[in-house]
């Protein structure tokens, strides 16, 4: 099964890094990188740009708007995501819980659904 793990940063520690720690949060993002595509578990992983960097688009009566970021004031952002399949949720929450950043933010874990059209 496929599951999402979004990876929340806090906003009030975020970029309250040293420039070391940064450095060795990086490293271990992909050294865990390397094991999950060893063990044939990652599908896909990135970090995303600051909200400030975002831009949500809406669709109404059909026009395009699209709002600039930062949109809320909120505790933690999207900060990056792995695509991962294990056997069950069992097995994806013990992958989630070992993603570096955990450590500092938060991690979200939701099964990814495939949408079909019915026959």
């Amino acid at each position: 099964m496929r599951y999402i793990c979004l990876i929340y940063n806090c906003a009030d520690t975020d970029g309250t890094l040293t420039p070391d720690e940064t450095s060795e949060l990086i490293k271990a993002h992909l050294a865990f990188d390397e094991e999950l595509l060893r063990e044939g578990i990652m599908i896909h992983s990135d970090a995303l740009e600051m909200p400030d960097q975002a831009t949500v688009l809406r669709v109404r009566n059909s026009k395009l708007s699209a709002t600039d970021g930062p949109y809320v004031e909120t505790k933690e952002h999207l900060a990056g995501f792995y695509v991962i399949e294990t056997p069950d949720m069992v097995k994806a929450k013990e992958i989630a819980g070992r993603i570096p950043s955990a450590r500092y933010g938060a991690v979200e874990l939701r099964p990814v659904r495939t949408l079909t059209l019915p026959d």
